[in-house]
């Protein structure tokens, strides 16, 4: 059961990230904390994410625009080292407000709520049609990185925010899944090496020792290969319309999943 859970999550969530640019650790940790204690589900999570991030890179980085590439990649590592900080700050301070809604209780957090309205309003640019055509000038780069970088770094969000983003640069369909992917794999070590790398090698040592989840992080990361070489081919029959749908769908999903205490 563990086995066909974590491997069809993802090979099924890989295939469809490599268009979204986020999603696969958002749904795979809370797969591996059904069989495993969350900080161990963390480590586990974060091999499987940028091991099939630099697979990605293999496939796709070339296509990579390297303008985009500098001025975007720079401003969200700096920012993601920035918000993965205060991330430490702010896991001292336990505020959360509890709602009940139809006999279920519902825990809010600030800064959940915050990224999740900031998602739904990125969808609503690739949804309404007095927005759906406007693009951003490469002279604000730096700040759509800053922003995307410094709430990925807080929250472990950044693919949402950086690809509402990147879409909105008009670029092809090519270049635009090849510098996401390229900056994804800059944010995830950036904001891996804040996080710490005591706690990654401590819970990876315990996880070597654990056949079971050794052998659930392999198949997983092997699926996820599996998906990505799957959205790899499917990108060629693929329109830009319809990756902007894709991204504007799962950007409100991951967006009232915020706001509820979802995830």
């Amino acid at each position: 059961m563990d086995y066909i859970l974590i491997c069809t999550v993802s090979l099924l969530v890989a295939a469809l990230t490599f268009f979204s640019g986020f999603g696969l650790g958002t749904l795979l940790l809370p797969a591996f904390t059904i069989f495993f204690p969350v900080e161990i589900s963390v480590a586990a999570t974060a091999i499987v994410h940028l091991l099939n991030n630099l697979f990605k890179l293999i496939l796709v980085g070339k296509n990579a625009d390297k303008s985009i590439l500098v001025k975007f990649g720079i401003a969200a590592a700096v920012f993601s080292i920035l918000g993965a900080i205060s991330l430490n700050y702010l896991a001292e301070i336990k505020t959360s407000y509890i709602v009940e809604l139809s006999g279920f209780e519902i825990v809010l957090t600030p800064v959940k709520v915050l990224i999740g309205v900031l998602m739904i309003i990125f969808a609503l640019f690739e949804l309404l049609p007095k927005l759906k055509n406007l693009n951003f000038d490469k002279k604000y780069l730096v700040y759509g990185g800053a922003l995307s970088g410094f709430f990925g770094g807080l929250s472990g969000h950044q693919g949402a925010l950086r690809t509402a983003f990147l879409i909105r640069l008009n670029l092809s369909k090519e270049v635009l899944i090849g510098t996401m992917v390229a900056t994804a794999v800059i944010i995830d070590i950036s904001r891996i090496s804040v996080y710490g790398l005591s706690f990654f090698q401590e819970h990876f040592i315990v996880a070597s020792e654990n056949y079971r989840l050794a052998g659930l992080v392999i198949a997983g990361t092997l699926s996820a290969f599996v998906g990505t070489l799957l959205g790899n081919k499917l990108l060629k029959k693929i329109t830009i319309e319809s990756i902007q749908l894709i991204v504007a769908v799962m950007l409100i999903l991951l967006g009232v999943a915020l706001i509820l205490g979802v995830i």
